[in-house]
């Protein structure tokens, strides 16, 4: 199978980065490495974990090694719950005894979590290392790796503190997903969803079609099939693609824009995802797990609001269960919910953010105040107490 290559192109840097998708390319990968990065580089720090890196690890260095890089790896916890200043710290304590110097490179090797962490710790480490991104799941795929946001998650917030600090850049290969559980894939195949709905019925339609040739369950089995094997490849380079562009348009999330190719579009289903990980101590939930249900719950609010039709609404639902099945909600409480809200790093000048729909493909940003606090109250208590 032939690999498929996106650029990134960004007004502040007009080489801007590259991002290859195919199958197999993680044997490969130091000599896109050495691509990628400054002759000058000397030493990598591959960031993983100790699932990943027993999956991919020696693979992953002994291909660094053989382009020449002298490689160590530093593994932090597994979760979302790990993804803090405190781990960052040890990230950095590690490269300081390694004796990184700003020549020197970052590689991450895991999912949403590893690349947040170790383009955080990249971009905080002498003022600005360089940083490649192999992502391991296909959350991270389609857009975890996609855009330099890196960050970490505080007791008052998730990603509050970070820093927009792009990849040189980024490698996906498609195998390694057959070694992915069922709820990651759940997770991914959500945040493409909500791509879809912001993107455009095309993309939209697409993924459904993908998730209907059959169950999420099997994926590891299908993905063997060459046919199936292409098609996954090719619905990752279209939502790739999707979200290069937006980046492209809207770097660094501009807070004064609010048109509908705004970075902010891709928040969609994020207010709600990142408060039920929030009250859940990020425990319960992956993080794809918690944007399904912010995507019907946004979905519903838009149509309460009556911006949206219900059968936008009921085509998201419908795509979302293909998805996979969500964790419940019923053990989510209303007021800690609504105290998450005002934590959440898409308020501007004291108002929340939420990017509603006003069909799909139709993303729009309102703020708070615009909308009745009673119809939003309503909203989210119907949904919490809705069974799943």
């Amino acid at each position: 199978m032939n690999h498929h290559s996106v650029n990134v192109n960004l007004s502040h840097d007009l080489s801007g980065y590259e991002i290859v998708i195919g199958d197999g390319l993680l044997s490969q990968c130091g000599k896109w490495a050495r691509k990628c990065l400054s002759k000058d580089v000397g030493k990598i720090v591959l960031v993983s974990n100790p699932k990943v890196f027993g999956f991919y690890g020696k693979q992953a260095e002994q291909s660094l090694r053989s382009a020449g890089f002298s490689v160590s790896h530093f593994l932090m916890k597994d979760g979302e719950r790990y993804k803090t200043l405190r781990t960052v710290e040890s990230a950095l304590q590690f490269f300081a005894q390694t004796k990184l110097s700003r020549t020197d490179a970052v590689v991450a090797l895991g999912g949403g979590v590893v690349g947040d962490l170790a383009g955080f710790a990249a971009a905080v480490y002498l003022r600005g290392i360089s940083f490649l991104q192999i992502p391991t799941t296909l959350l991270a795929m389609i857009d975890a790796s996609v855009g330099g946001k890196t960050g970490v998650n505080t007791s008052f917030g998730k990603n509050l503190v970070g820093a927009f600090h792009q990849p040189r850049g980024v490698l996906i290969d498609i195998a390694i997903l057959k070694t992915l559980p069922r709820r990651e894939l759940t997770a991914g195949f959500c945040e493409a969803i909500k791509q879809g709905a912001v993107g455009g019925r095309d993309l939209l339609a697409r993924t459904n079609d993908y998730l209907s040739t059959g169950p999420v369950g099997e994926f590891s089995e299908n993905i063997e099939d060459s046919n199936f094997k292409f098609e996954t490849s090719n619905l990752i380079l279209a939502h790739v693609q999707f979200k290069a562009k937006v980046v492209a348009g809207d770097e660094q999330e501009s807070s004064n824009r609010a048109d509908s190719r705004s970075r902010k579009i891709l928040n969609f289903g994020h207010t709600l995802a990142h408060a039920l990980e929030k009250v859940t101590e990020y425990r319960y939930f992956r993080h794809g797990e918690a944007v399904g249900h912010g995507i019907l719950f946004a979905a519903e609010l838009s149509k309460m609001l009556a911006l949206c039709a219900e059968n936008d609404v009921k085509l998201l639902n419908d795509v979302v269960h293909r998805a996979g099945p969500l964790p419940g909600l019923a053990n989510i409480d209303e007021s800690e919910v609504l105290g998450a809200f005002a934590a959440d790093k898409k308020n501007v000048s004291g108002s929340l953010q939420m990017v509603l729909l006003k069909g799909i493909g139709k993303p729009v940003i309102v703020s708070e105040r615009d909308i009745p606090r009673a119809s939003f109250r309503t909203c989210l208590r119907e949904f919490l107490q809705e069974p799943a």
